[in-house]
């Protein structure tokens, strides 16, 4: 089955619908809470509860702007490498087509001039033979046409009307004169001429082998020239383009170093207060004796800037007295990280800007005064966003602002699921169920309305 996502009414990719949720719901779960043990996600809570995001982002724009001008200063690096074989290259193709001195039309002439010399003799007796038949036989073109002319002069004389004749016999004379004269000149530098025919010869095969080597055609040859020598100038100017990226690069890199420098100074600031808040909220979620510690290490090596700055932030979790803190995924529990969790989403409350929370059974592992605890830690943070609990704890439960049974039943062959808003008396046999279990005594529905109660700031009368 093919699905379709719309956004505000406008169809749009599943993509986009993933990246906008990020920023709309965040949801923890038993697995989700596994990121709390990722540095990145660590630096990342860090920063936003230090509310220094917007530093942050200057950074990441200055640190993307220093890593394309390095691409382009070691790409240009790179070049130099190879320089010489490609200057040698280009020089030698500039010489070759420079030397050549080609023309757009000096092929075709080339080739006409070397059909006259190959049939040279051939064409000066066909010349020679028409200029007899036009002037020097005596039964020529032209003599005949003088006699044709004098008898139509006498003709336009008897009569005048027949005067135009007279005139067209003469200007054909006169354009076979000029044919006749023009045939003889030809003729005359008609000489078969060996030597400039392998001129010509050699001339072609020249331009052939160019216009294999650069295109296929005179103007390819020609336009390559002018490339070749465009890139010979753009080589002749790297080496100052190099020194002004040098310049640029190292520029950038002081003003990199600076907002790292000041991105470290503002967490570990931010890392003080928040080992001392979130230890509080450990204290209140029945972690008394663990230690909560933010740690941060910056790398002042010159490689050391990174996409975020120098530095690298690690939570680390002493559970009992005595034990020195270490990273969270070694020590912690999944009872521990479902408390660590919230105390950090308590802390971040109001510096995280996702609207939703979604909590999927994240007081798996805890009960008693400890959920307690966890139960009014959410309803806290029901002050700053929009919370979803999925819980079985009534000691969670109790602490919501609406309450929502979600049961599974089985009809007519077929399973269903549907969802219910308890109130009033239905919420508190629920919540009487969550903590009796099948048998609800009195006893247990006195204690359930007193959570209820508790959780609204009021007492049961």
């Amino acid at each position: 089955m093919r699905h379709r996502v719309y956004v505000n009414g406008s169809l749009c990719p599943l993509r986009v619908l993933e990246e906008l949720g990020g920023t709309l719901v965040d949801i923890h779960g038993q697995h989700e809470q596994q990121s709390l043990l990722a540095p990145a996600k660590q630096l990342d809570a860090l920063d936003a509860f230090g509310r220094i995001q917007e530093l942050r982002g200057r950074y990441e724009q200055a640190y993307q702007s220093w890593k394309n001008l390095r691409t382009q200063f070691e790409a240009l690096q790179g070049e130099v490498v190879d320089r010489a074989r490609i200057e040698d290259m280009l020089r030698f193709q500039a010489q070759e087509i420079e030397q050549a001195g080609l023309l757009p039309d000096e092929e075709e002439r080339l080739r006409s001039e070397r059909q006259r010399l190959v049939h040279a003799h051939r064409l000066r007796e066909l010349a020679h033979e028409v200029h007899a038949e036009l002037q020097e036989e005596e039964q020529a073109v032209l003599t005949r046409l003088g006699r044709i002319g004098r008898a139509l002069a006498e003709l336009a004389q008897t009569d005048p009307a027949m005067g135009d004749c007279e005139q067209a016999a003469t200007e054909s004379a006169i354009q076979l004169k000029e044919l006749a004269g023009r045939l003889r000149d030809y003729a005359q530098q008609l000489d078969a001429d060996p030597e400039r025919q392998a001129v010509v010869e050699d001339r072609l095969e020249l331009i052939q082998r160019l216009k294999k080597k650069y295109g296929g055609s005179v103007e390819a040859v020609i336009a390559t020239g002018t490339q070749v020598q465009e890139e010979l100038q753009l080589l002749d100017s790297r080496d100052e383009r190099s020194a002004a990226l040098a310049a640029r690069l190292e520029e950038e890199a002081r003003g990199l170093r600076t907002l790292a420098h000041q991105l470290s100074k503002q967490r570990m600031e931010a890392a003080k207060r928040m080992t001392t808040l979130v230890g509080a909220e450990l204290v209140a979620l029945k972690m008394e004796q663990a230690v909560f510690q933010v740690t941060l290490s910056s790398d002042e090596s010159a490689e050391g800037l990174g996409p975020t700055g120098r530095d690298r932030a690690e939570f680390l979790l002493s559970s009992n007295p005595g034990e020195p803190p270490r990273p969270l995924g070694r020590v912690a529990s999944g009872g521990e990280l479902s408390r660590i969790m919230l105390a950090l989403k308590t802390v971040l409350a109001e510096m995280d800007q996702v609207p939703v929370l979604v909590f999927d059974e994240i007081d798996t592992g805890v009960g008693g005064a400890v959920a307690a605890a966890m139960g009014t830690r959410l309803r806290k943070l029901g002050s700053f966003h929009q919370v979803f609990c999925i819980t079985h704890l009534p000691q969670v439960a109790s602490q919501a602002e609406h309450h929502l049974l979600v049961e599974k039943g089985q009809e007519s062959q077929r399973t269903s699921t549907s969802v219910r808003v308890l109130t009033g008396v239905g919420r508190e046999e629920e919540i009487a169920r969550m903590l009796g279990g099948l048998t609800i005594t009195k006893k247990v529905r006195e204690t359930a309305a007193e959570l209820i109660a508790g959780a609204k700031g009021k007492r049961p009368k």
